[in-house]
């Protein structure tokens, strides 16, 4: 599997409906909900976006360690998507199991891992306390000998950390001594999220990172001049994640992105 190197990345998120055996399910069967996600990462293709992250939002509350039947759903959708849509950029993220989301990513030979709120330290969340993952991430990289990168959120902006340090210190302990290949970050603004990564930059010059959150049409163009990549939403859905992507706001955000990547690249 070639290194994955974000440029300008642009990656929608697709969040299935509650998997059966999460408490917000109702009766959807596996089949409806391979079938749904499989219809909205084709209107994602459509809409130019790069790829996708699957993510089983939509199973909360949890805690920190998926239960067996989540990560066998996630692995069918996440192989039903990949094995359809090829060309797409992968990532995979578990509520809120790194362990169990490398697992499926490895499975399905996705591009990357994305690991929230618990790759490093510890985060105070509605489902309580979560503990740092990279221990355990680190033993399943050995066993399996897996290439799939491991892109870590630091200080995840829906978690109060515990100990919080200066982010450029966080960011690089969690490349330097818990082994991350990339980052997500995010801030409460754009200039929050500007700060947050100008200052990273000062420890982690290199380190691919992407912007967690927060991208709009109106900031992304002045965001992808700092960040390599990033994850959006709620935008391009309305603002309801329930919302279907809507064409107009997706063309809007990739005319920007595209500027942003144009503009990088006559920068280098």
């Amino acid at each position: 599997m070639a290194t994955f190197k974000p440029n300008c990345t642009v990656l929608s998120m697709i969040q299935p409906p509650p998997l059966p055996g999460s408490y917000r399910h109702t009766d959807q069967t596996i089949d409806e909900i391979v079938y749904n996600s499989l219809k909205e990462t084709e209107m994602v293709q459509e809409n130019g976006f790069d790829g996708i992250i699957i993510q089983n939002m939509n199973d909360m509350p949890i805690k920190q360690h998926a239960e067996p039947e989540a990560i066998a759903y996630m692995t069918r959708i996440a192989y039903e998507i990949r094995k359809e849509f090829p060309n797409l950029t992968m990532g995979i993220l578990m509520n809120w199991d790194g362990v169990a989301g490398l697992s499926v990513a490895d499975a399905v030979g996705a591009d990357f891992v994305r690991v929230e709120h618990l790759f490093t330290g510890a985060n105070v969340t509605s489902a309580g306390i979560l503990e740092a993952q990279c221990v355990d991430i680190a033993k399943l990289r050995k066993r399996t000998r897996t290439k799939v990168p491991v892109y870590a959120d630091v200080y995840e902006v829906h978690g109060v950390p515990l100990g919080r340090k200066p982010i450029e210190n966080a960011a690089w302990e969690a490349v330097h001594e818990a082994f991350a290949d990339g980052l997500f970050i995010a801030g409460n603004s754009p200039a929050e999220s500007i700060e947050m990564i100008e200052k990273i930059r000062t420890k982690l010059p290199d380190t691919p990172i992407f912007l967690g959150g927060g991208a709009t049409g109106d900031n992304i163009y002045e965001l992808l001049k700092y960040y390599d990549g990033v994850s959006v939403a709620t935008w391009v859905k309305k603002g309801d994640m329930k919302n279907p992507i809507d064409p107009e706001r997706s063309r809007i955000f990739m005319e920007e992105a595209n500027k942003a990547k144009e503009f990088r690249n006559n920068k280098q």
